[in-house]
């Protein structure tokens, strides 16, 4: 016992006398005190010489030890880190600078408000492949090969296998679900899709849509407008005014497209609207017979509706947005523009 305390006592007039102003000194110190080898271990095996009545007084001491060569590497560890700090210039009195708040991009914002309006519908989300094979994307939608329809899309082929395309629609997403999926159906699609369109402030050769589809006996139109003026409530507020006009869609008998009073001038007339206080969000109408039937859905039991949106039209009369272009340029001072909006 007497051996150890000496032993210590010389320990710690060594390390007292010893200075450390070197990262590199540090670590040597570290290294030779407690290391795996270090002498702080070493003299820790010295209990097993010490009398079993004075074990109890050696492990205060060899611990108090330990502590105290641990409380001195960590002062060699500040000063050199201090003496860094100073040659580096760096005062920690300093407020730091501030972390700009990152945000979700507005088209990301604006999908999941209108997925989540649908799912308190009983809307389940649906997805599938951006690339497609021309069934799903053409002709299981009521378009032949020879449909004048197939013009107005623009289609970008695989040009290995022109069977194969980038999906024009998320339509191909309905067809799919058809395929596996037996009525009640009710689903919504969001996705990206592709067109072969010059780029400009009014159009893209990629954008976003999100599409609906309700299969079961008994829907009629009457459901499919309701549950659209729900949707524009919830989405631009109960001040909307909403109208219906005939169209055409090969995959919907009757077909209607959906205006909503202009929000950037109220109905009164703007270069957005073309002056004519509505703008048009959507497509609409009552799924096809032969839609219905190209997946062995019996069209005299079933009726369904479907819908599909632009998801950058919806962020273009929200935000009010002039040119698509913004959506894809990554452009910090306009994404920040839509920094705490939820």
């Amino acid at each position: 016992m007497e051996q150890l305390v000496q032993l210590i006592n010389n320990y710690k007039q060594e390390i007292n006398s010893t200075e450390a102003a070197t990262p590199d000194a540090v670590e040597a110190f570290r290294i030779k005190w407690l290391g795996t080898k270090g002498l702080v271990k070493t003299i820790m095996g010295e209990m097993k010489n010490v009398a079993a009545e004075n074990k109890k007084e050696a492990g205060q001491l060899l611990n108090e030890f330990k502590l105290f060569v641990e409380q001195k590497h960590g002062s060699f560890t500040l000063g050199t880190s201090s003496i860094q700090e100073q040659a580096a210039g760096i005062d920690w009195s300093l407020p730091g600078d501030p972390t700009p708040v990152g945000t979700r991009h507005p088209l990301s914002m604006v999908r999941n408000k209108i997925v989540s309006i649908f799912q308190r519908l009983g809307f389940a989300v649906a997805e599938g492949p951006e690339i497609e094979d021309d069934w799903h994307n053409f002709g299981a939608m009521n378009l032949p090969e020879d449909h004048p329809a197939r013009d107005m899309q623009d289609t970008f082929y695989i040009s290995q296998d022109p069977a194969w395309l980038l999906r024009t629609h998320t339509s191909s997403v309905q067809a799919r679900v058809m395929e596996t999926q037996k009525p009640p159906i009710r689903v919504i699609c969001p996705g990206r899709v592709y067109r072969n369109e010059t780029i400009s402030a009014r159009a893209h050769c990629f954008f976003h849509q999100v599409e609906g589809l309700y299969i079961d006996e008994n829907v009629s139109f009457a459901d499919l407008k309701q549950t659209l003026y729900f949707f524009v409530q919830e989405m631009f507020g109960k001040d909307v005014k909403v109208r219906f006009r005939p169209s055409y869609f090969p995959f919907t008998e009757p077909s209607a497209e959906m205006d909503i009073s202009c929000l950037i001038c109220g109905g009164d007339g703007c270069n957005v609207c073309k002056h004519t206080g509505w703008v048009e969000i959507l497509g609409s109408g009552m799924v096809h017979p032969k839609v219905l039937e190209n997946f062995g859905i019996d069209s005299n039991k079933y009726t369904g509706f479907a819908f599909g949106m632009g998801v950058e039209r919806i962020c273009q009369l929200k935000y009010r947005v002039n040119d698509l272009r913004l959506y894809s340029q990554n452009d910090v001072r306009f994404l920040k523009q839509f920094t705490g909006i939820v």
